[in-house]
């Protein structure tokens, strides 16, 4: 199936994992909206790997877990170039520590981008999807979801919360002709995960065989 044409919009997508799939996108033809939050520089360096793997880039600054910054920014992107036809919610950030110690800021934070983000900009595209009976929606999960970790109680229940979450949203909106799927990646170097602790490094290359 060609994707050349069509609309896409990646949240996170200035760095590590949702560089990649900007880049991919870019490849098949797409016009992508690249999401960041504070990093303008990074953003406009994968506009600039998205124009040079052939597609047209584009970015775009807003907080995915304030649903009135999403609602205006679809509103833009749809004005600009047409509503997405494709949503890779990515976005995610860590705030890791034993649950004992957890502040619940650092709860609510994680479970508002990770998990509550991406619900506000599925809602804010799938509208427009399902008038055109055409979509594509893809959650970036983690195998944190499934395995939990230690120390990150409130990463792994957003990851988990991202499954459930996929499962339903695609039993609603497959009538529609919109498919939604989830992709669990295991771990990748990127900015995040080179973020982690020596002992929690060191905890992941264990687990692997």
């Amino acid at each position: 199936m060609s994707l050349h044409g069509k609309i896409a919009l990646v949240t996170g997508g200035s760095r590590g994992i949702g560089r990649a799939v900007c880049v991919r996108l870019g490849a098949m033809g797409c016009t992508v909206w690249v999401n960041y939050v504070s990093n303008p520089t990074a953003a406009e360096e994968t506009v600039q790997l998205i124009e040079k793997a052939g597609g047209k880039g584009l970015s775009i600054a807003f907080d995915v877990a304030d649903g009135s910054s999403v609602q205006k920014a679809v509103k833009q992107i749809t004005s600009d170039t047409g509503a997405p036809e494709i949503l890779v919610n990515n976005a995610g950030i860590t705030r890791d520590g034993l649950m004992a110690r957890m502040k619940e800021t650092d709860w609510d934070l994680v479970l508002d981008t990770n998990l509550k983000g991406a619900f506000l900009c599925s809602k804010a595209v799938m509208r427009a999807m399902m008038k055109k009976r055409w979509g594509r929606i893809i959650n970036i999960s983690s195998v944190i979801g499934f395995l939990g970790n230690g120390g990150q109680v409130n990463y792994g229940a957003a990851k988990a919360g991202m499954i459930g979450l996929t499962k339903s949203m695609a039993l609603e909106l497959a009538p529609r002709q919109v498919t939604v799927n989830s992709v669990a990646p295991g771990y990748i170097v990127t900015d995040m995960t080179s973020s982690l602790s020596e002992d929690i490094q060191e905890m992941i290359r264990a687990q692997i065989p």
